[in-house]
């Protein structure tokens, strides 16, 4: 059985959590996630908690995973979930006009990332805010900013997460010092 999946989930005042089915619904001030139950899960709602359970031993590990994926959904509605980038290098910058991201990348011409439904940015020193309630929207629109100019291993520069540690490469000039051609 799953530690993680026999916890209860307290739902908080203002948060609305309905089950019919197979499927799971969350609206709360944010907005309204729903969430796909496997046949073989159930769950109880009683005095403000609920609580996922299995009908079967070989599922077990399921529960802990959809108790969790429930989880996120009512702290997303409730506070929502944030992901940072910042951008490091010469002339790197981020504005944004309307919903969408607008990148100033080194590149030719400006990148524009448009803000699915559910999502926003915010920037400020060259910092990236992407804020949503659906955990799992925030970080693939994360990832996807990052995708466009990942930090290159020299000095650095790119996009990165916040706090994102880049193992940086010995460039030529010290390579060639003690290199094998050298007597």
């Amino acid at each position: 059985m799953s530690r993680v999946g026999k916890k209860p989930i307290i739902i908080e005042q203002g948060i609305t959590v309905t089950s019919d089915g197979g499927k799971i619904s969350v609206n709360g001030p944010k907005g309204q996630l729903v969430i796909s139950l496997p046949a073989s899960l159930k769950t109880d709602i009683k005095d403000n908690q609920l609580t996922v359970s299995t009908k079967t031993k070989e599922c077990a590990d399921l529960q802990g995973l959809y108790r969790t994926l429930i989880q996120n959904a009512v702290t997303g509605v409730k506070t929502g979930w944030t992901k940072t980038l910042e951008l490091v290098g010469v002339g790197y910058r981020a504005q944004v006009n309307g919903n969408d991201l607008v990148l100033s990348l080194g590149y030719a011409h400006p990148v524009k990332v448009p803000a699915p439904k559910g999502i926003s940015f915010t920037v400020n020193e060259n910092k990236v805010i992407v804020l949503g309630f659906d955990k799992y929207l925030v970080g693939e629109v994360a990832a996807t900013v990052r995708r466009l100019k990942p930090p290159e291993p020299y000095k650095g520069k790119g996009i990165r997460y916040l706090g994102e540690y880049i193992r940086k490469k010995v460039g030529k000039a010290a390579k060639a010092v003690g290199g094998a051609g050298a007597k």
